[in-house]
């Protein structure tokens, strides 16, 4: 007859294991000696084994019991049920690794790979990555309302930055990120912009510069976004509606503000 403490070291579990197993039925409890200690048998050490054997399957505790008195042809259904329930998990913490591994940058947490590619373009190009968290912060709402638009609207954004144009616009606006409102820059920067824009939509029309439509709520959260984040771009903005330009997410053609 073996102790409990015996029949764990046997069995290759824990004492508080055994006890576990007792609570929830799995393995009876035996009767007390006349010293008052638990007295186990060689049986109760085979069923200890199986049971350990089958939670260190993966077997959860509950199914122990019915596949210990299972006959043959059951306990083969139960066994192939497990394990097609462990491969599926396995195949969702497959994915769950290899979302974990893509979000070392960052930008893949909530965003397709067309932006994240588009993002790192920007980078290559040697925009301010503050502008870029600006780009990818508005991206991600985007991504979010119209996902099945995001590889039309990524594709344009790329043609765009062939145009040395809004490349030189990437990169000042980089620069001006450290500009005071008075700084002369930021006018001559309203000044190229605007003739830019009005080239643009004398060119090809004015629904070129504005072909995402979005609600106008979302067009406004992405402005406050995009002025909160980037002081430049406020004074950038009043300096262009002198011109005839108002928006930032969406361009509109204005009569011109009186010159300062």
């Amino acid at each position: 007859m073996l102790t409990i403490g015996e029949l764990a070291s046997y069995a290759g579990v824990t004492v508080r294991a055994v006890r576990h197993y007792h609570t929830k039925g799995l393995l009876p409890e035996p009767d007390r000696d006349q010293s008052g200690y638990r007295r186990y048998d060689a049986g109760t050490l085979v069923e200890l084994i199986k049971i350990r054997t089958l939670a260190e399957a993966g077997v959860p505790l509950a199914r122990v019991r019915e596949l210990l008195s299972a006959d043959a042809e059951q306990f083969g259904a139960a066994v192939a049920q497990i394990d097609k329930r462990l491969r599926a998990e396995i195949q969702q913490r497959q994915r769950h690794r290899e979302r974990i591994a893509c979000l070392v940058t960052g930008d893949n947490l909530v965003l397709p790979p067309q932006v994240v590619e588009f993002l790192d373009q920007l980078r290559a190009f040697g925009v301010d990555e503050r502008i870029v968290a600006v780009e990818r912060d508005g991206w991600i709402p985007l991504a979010a309302r119209s996902p099945e638009r995001i590889p039309e609207w990524v594709a344009r954004k790329q043609h765009q930055l062939t145009d040395p144009h809004v490349l030189d616009f990437y990169l000042t606006l980089s620069q001006a990120l450290d500009w005071t409102d008075d700084d002369p820059r930021l006018t001559e920067l309203a000044d190229s912009t605007a003739a830019y824009l009005t080239r643009i939509a004398d060119e090809h029309g004015e629904d070129y510069l504005n072909d995402i439509d979005l609600d106008p709520p979302l067009t406004g959260l992405l402005d406050t976004l995009a002025l909160n984040t980037t002081p430049p771009a406020r004074r950038l903005i009043d300096l262009l509606a002198q011109r005839g330009w108002t928006g930032w997410t969406k361009l509109e053609r204005i009569n011109p503000k009186p010159m300062p």
